[in-house]
């Protein structure tokens, strides 16, 4: 739970839920341990669900009087950073960074009349609501386009990768200065974490636009990447990998391929006994997959370059509603104070 519940990534099969604590809608759940480290306090208001459990750990409370204080305003207050910073501040005390509910209860809020309540907490859900609107426009597209693959997979023969790529080991023997590159388990290059003052790269290979690269070790976890910018290098253990002839196999429509779970699942199924249980090239030339006619691909890869810029545009909505909240809030004070200047 960070400022919204989500679900457990625990496995609650066999765990005694007896004594969980229950949360209702428009209840709140919150975490009093490590508000120091994370120099945050987890707390959420429940809107979404009629009721959900949560770990003993947590303190869940309620507004006494909604005729007073709504529960919603309350959280627009609680999301503003001063009072995690505050918070922070408080929890140095504490051996573990921990707070108590009193300290909690210690924030200081503006508490307006409950029609002007009302008034903000229609703006800041309006505001949610025209995101979660796009966003659920982004799960129609994510459909379209696994569906689409499906598909395939029952129309089309699947043909072996090992015809449509070949290897590609260009070294950097001039330790020419590129990018030092790593690729994540979230399918995409990232700078190395490393030191790499002074060192030798000479042996690394070169990884150009349009080019895939992969970790041999990590890739059951994600770690292949397309790259679409300029040219770097990676460690000398990684694959690195081109398309013979795009006019048959497009490289976006083949990391499509590698982003569906079903192929990490084939990779870890036969890397598994192999030394390190990496996954080398020649493995990655016996994959199986459709490929389609060209124009079906560039179909794919259009609906899926669509999904990824609206994700771009769904975050940027995200980030851009986050300020706001001490923004209404400060109008909130101001409210406030103009109602108690006297003339």
């Amino acid at each position: 739970m960070e400022k919204y519940f989500i679900p457990s990534i625990a496995n609650t099969n066999t765990v005694d839920l007896s004594n969980y604590k229950t949360v209702e809608k428009g209840q709140f759940g919150l975490i009093l341990m490590k508000v120091g480290r994370d120099n945050k306090v987890s707390v959420a208001i429940l809107e979404d669900e009629e009721a959900v459990l949560v770990s003993p750990a947590y303190k869940t409370f309620q507004v006494i009087d909604e005729n007073e204080l709504l529960p919603e305003f309350l959280m627009i207050w609680l999301l503003r950073p001063e009072n995690d910073r505050w918070l922070g501040f408080i929890s140095v005390s504490s051996i573990r960074g921990s707070i108590t509910f009193e300290e909690f209860g210690g924030i200081q809020l503006p508490i307006p009349d409950i029609e002007e309540q009302r008034k903000y907490v229609a703006l800041y859900k309006g505001l949610l609501n025209n995101q979660k609107v796009y966003k659920n426009s982004l799960d129609d597209l994510q459909l379209i386009c696994d569906t689409y693959m499906e598909d395939l997979i029952k129309t089309e023969e699947s043909k072996l990768l090992g015809g449509y790529i070949h290897q590609k080991t260009i070294r950097n023997e001039n330790n020419t200065e590129y990018p030092v590159q790593g690729v994540s388990n979230s399918m995409s290059f990232m700078a190395t974490k490393a030191k790499t003052k002074g060192l030798n790269f000479s042996n690394y290979k070169i990884v150009k636009n349009g080019s895939l690269a992969y970790n041999p070790s990590r890739l059951n976890i994600g770690s292949i990447a397309l790259r679409n910018a300029k040219d770097c290098i990676v460690s000398p253990m990684y694959v690195v990998f081109d398309i013979i002839d795009k006019s048959k196999l497009l490289p976006e429509y083949l990391f499509l391929w590698f982003k569906r779970d079903s192929f990490k699942n084939y990779v870890w199924f036969y890397s598994f006994g192999s030394v390190r249980d990496t996954f080398d090239f020649n493995l990655m030339k016996e994959v199986k997959l459709p490929i389609p006619d060209i124009k079906i691909q560039e179909a794919i890869v259009t609906i899926y370059h669509t999904l990824e810029t609206r994700k771009r545009i769904n975050e940027q909505l995200k980030d851009s509603i986050k300020p706001f909240c001490p923004v209404l809030m400060r109008g909130v004070v101001e409210e406030i104070e103009k109602s108690e200047v006297v003339i």
